[in-house]
């Protein structure tokens, strides 16, 4: 019986003025657990921000996140988990606006977007027993490129939250992004 286990991660660090955060499920108890997973019932507060602002920085947030999957190979199948997170610990802000939070919630969000679409390609993937780590390697970078871009985007076109005609409407755009995924949920 083979068994191999891989695991990906990939490390978010936001960039300057404001920018992305990640988590599931429900607030770790007491709050004092490094990582919280990603939830659509609760959203990052500013308790949530344990990291130390950098002086040097003109970011008036940072957000940590990671995007990561486990995958197994069991008896001629694999088998994975996705997590998506944001990091207490790397995370902070210097600033702390309803609006700001808002920013970095949306940047939470579409990582939560591209975790669906994670669990989507994974889910839809054909197994291939001599090209499968190969295969979901480039499924998760090619999941993660996209991410990326479209986290760039979000910044440049909001100004880094600065617009808010452009704010608003990118949250309902996230918002419908993450109702359209909705099915891939539950990873």
């Amino acid at each position: 019986m083979l068994k191999i286990k891989k695991y990906f991660f990939l490390l978010l660090l936001a960039s300057p003025l404001l920018n992305f955060a990640q988590g599931k499920p429900a607030r770790p108890a007491g709050g004092n657990e490094e990582l919280i997973d990603w939830s659509a019932t609760n959203r990052l507060t500013w308790n949530d921000y344990k990291g130390r602002p950098d002086p040097n920085s003109d970011a008036a947030a940072t957000t940590t996140s990671y995007l990561g999957i486990e995958y197994n190979f069991k008896n001629n199948a694999v088998t994975y988990k996705i997590v998506c997170r944001f990091s207490r610990n790397k995370s902070w802000g210097m600033y702390k606006t309803d609006h700001i939070l808002g920013h970095e919630q949306g940047h939470f969000d579409i990582t939560e977007i591209f975790a669906r679409k994670l669990n989507k390609e994974t889910g839809e993937y054909k197994f291939n027993k001599s090209t499968y780590q190969q295969d979901l390697q480039k499924i998760y970078n090619d999941i993660v490129d996209e991410k990326e871009i479209l986290q760039n985007r979000y910044d440049k076109e909001t100004d880094f939250s600065r617009n808010k005609e452009k704010q608003a409407e990118w949250l309902k755009k996230i918002k419908d992004m993450l109702e359209e995924l909705d099915d891939y949920a539950g990873y």
